[in-house]
């Protein structure tokens, strides 16, 4: 194995003096609580970058190895070897007082903390740190960020691709040179307490089974129920609740765990009842029902309609903003003239960081920055090409390092008559497929493959000591979730059917990832939020970059730096939704001044 002994020793520089452990796992698919580790390589270092310690083994899943093709572990080349809680001690005293180290950290650190609950043992990783997330911060001019495109750009020899092994001598070269750039750059280190409050204990339920029908609103006195009413039970009840609740579904009703001004009605024998529920369902006016009045109206339910179903989406070009604008003329067989090439903007690729200023000045300068064709940077990172500075920008700690990198710097009136950029400039050159868009902007989503899943990535600079917690609601057709399961946050970070999953990249980046494919037929609409968890505001935490990218590692498809907030404490960050059989993403940047409570209730969520 390759070891680490040139690297940068940073055991002087406390900020990024840790002692590592590089991981990488191979695996029988990609569902850590169902799935298993086949093979495991682990390599030790210190801060010096000397190596500690490394270890490896194949390990016998006793299941099916999966994916053979990618990973080329057959059931003959693991027969024989060990089961993980044969090797989990081991394996425990490298990680021990070390931060795990891998490319797409979550991915590995899942696998490892099923695994060791399996063998009744504890995971002894207090933080963990993502090569992914770490190069999302440098931004080198690459591709995109997989382990090969990363590999390439620091000159690090990749010989067997998905061989745990080699990955991680691989990773050991890649987390060197990122590193080293990191430092160069003074960024911040994306490191993760572990468990982070995403904890995967937190497994999602046994998946409920989608109601098929929509709400067809509340249920009026002497009317019959109707399939896709949304019903809430409370108290206690004659019949087992899970046979109440089965009978309902197998109704055709949509049983909640919570009561909104969307509940149809709610189950209560006591009329009197001081639940949550009771109080929600008397103040929202909705129709409360005792159990025999229920079960009477519940033999005999009339149909209802059936969620739209639609066409698979065909394979489509992503589309500018303004091509999404308007629709396409119905006269289709007319043919189309070739449209003129839109005139390059000032800006090109340059990508501009503003430092200084007040809360406002610095908005408004980035959003001119998108409207000259530029990218908003929030960080300094390597695909920084000019510096806004604003009053007051002169004191920003990254000013020194700004300098030593030899950037230009601007005052503000740059942004009013900038130079025009060569079409052949090498500026920006890793991001220029990538879409900018500005607050409000559209983009027709191309299909993916049936595995893809779309990343939705949220980042923000660290102004302020606050908690921010990305959040996402899966909506129907009335905007409101279809059940509570749909609401994912940090204490049920996946929605039951796995479609959308939260994962936690940092301490300012987290990232929601949809798989439009295996959404439920109500799904009309994923809005994504974020929330602050305290009294401050988002005018204190400035700007938040989101970027949408098809897949974990891919380049962006599109990307927004949106701000402009100031008291706000949840801020609508982006929507994807169906127009038709075609998926749009939209850039949204609103914000509001109440919290989290507020909006979760008004997606029809009852929060205890």
């Amino acid at each position: 194995m390759t070891t680490v002994s040139a690297a940068l020793d940073v055991s002087c520089l406390p900020d990024y003096a840790h002692n590592w452990a590089l991981v990488d796992v191979e695996t029988s698919g990609l569902i850590a609580r169902r799935d298993r580790v086949l093979s495991i390589a682990v390599l030790t270092f210190g801060p010096d970058g000397a190596p500690t310690g490394d270890f490896t083994t194949l390990v016998n899943p006793g299941c099916d190895p999966g994916p053979v093709h990618i990973h080329g572990l057959t059931a003959e080349r693991l027969q024989g070897a060990p089961t993980f809680d044969q090797v989990a001690e081991r394996i425990g005293a490298l990680l021990q007082d070390r931060v795990l180290v891998a490319h797409n950290a979550q991915f590995d650190y899942d696998f490892l903390a099923h695994e060791f609950a399996r063998a009744g043992l504890h995971l002894p990783v207090a933080r963990r740190l993502c090569t992914l997330a770490l190069n999302r911060r440098v931004e080198p001019p690459t591709a995109d960020l997989s382990l090969a495109s990363l590999a390439a750009h620091y000159g690090v020899p990749q010989t067997r691709a998905h061989d745990a092994l080699d990955d991680t001598r691989v990773l050991a070269g890649i987390f060197r040179a990122s590193l080293a750039e990191a430092v160069r750059l003074d960024l911040q280190l994306p490191l993760v307490s572990c468990p982070p409050r995403q904890d995967p204990r937190f497994a999602p339920k046994l998946p409920k089974t989608p109601c098929a029908y929509r709400n067809p609103g509340p249920l009026k006195p002497g009317n019959p129920l109707v399939q896709g009413m949304k019903i809430a039970v409370t108290g206690e009840t004659e019949i087992a609740r899970i046979e109440l609740v089965a009978r309902s579904v197998a109704s055709g009703l949509n049983v909640m765990t919570s009561v909104s001004r969307h509940t149809s009605v709610l189950v209560a024998n006591d009329a009197n009842a001081l639940s949550a529920k009771a109080r929600r369902a008397v103040a929202e006016g909705v129709t409360v029902l005792d159990e025999d009045a229920f079960l009477a109206l519940l033999a005999d339910v009339r149909p209802g309609t059936p969620h739209e179903k639609h066409a698979p989406q065909a394979p489509v070009a992503a589309q500018p903003p303004a091509a999404t604008a308007a629709a396409a003329p119905a006269a289709a067989a007319v043919p189309r003239q070739a449209e003129p090439r839109p005139a390059p903007k000032p800006f090109g690729r340059r990508r501009v960081l503003v430092l200084g200023g007040t809360h406002e000045e610095a908005a408004a300068s980035r959003a001119r920055v998108v409207e000259m064709g530029g990218a908003a940077a929030i960080n300094l990172s390597a695909s920084v090409t000019d510096i806004v500075l604003l009053p007051g920008g002169e004191s920003d700690r990254r000013m020194a390092r700004v300098t030593s990198l030899g950037l230009p710097v601007h005052d503000p009136a740059w942004l009013g008559t900038p130079a025009p950029e060569p079409v052949d400039s090498p500026l920006g050159a890793g991001a220029s497929t990538t879409e900018v868009l500005p607050r409000g902007g559209v983009l027709d989503l191309p299909a993916l493959p049936t595995a893809g899943r779309w990343h939705l990535g949220a980042s923000w600079a660290r102004q302020t000591d606050c908690e921010i917690d990305v959040v996402a609601f899966v909506l129907d057709e009335d905007e409101q979730v279809s059940c509570d399961e749909d609401f994912v946050f940090y204490g049920a970070p996946e929605s039951p059917d796995g479609a959308v999953r939260l994962l936690c990249d940092g301490p300012t980046e987290q990232s929601i990832t949809i798989d439009l494919a295996t959404l439920p037929p109500a799904a009309r609409r994923i809005a994504i939020a974020a929330a602050i968890d305290g009294t401050a505001t988002f005018g204190d935490v400035g700007a938040v970059q989101i970027s949408l990218t098809p897949g974990n590692d891919a380049q962006a498809t599109a990307q927004a730096a949106l701000d402009g907030t100031t008291s706000e404490r949840t801020l609508l960050l982006a929507e994807i939704y169906r127009r038709g059989a075609q998926w749009r993403f939209r850039a949204v940047g609103q914000g509001y001044d109440h919290g989290l409570e507020a909006l979760v209730r008004g997606y029809g969520i009852e929060v205890a």
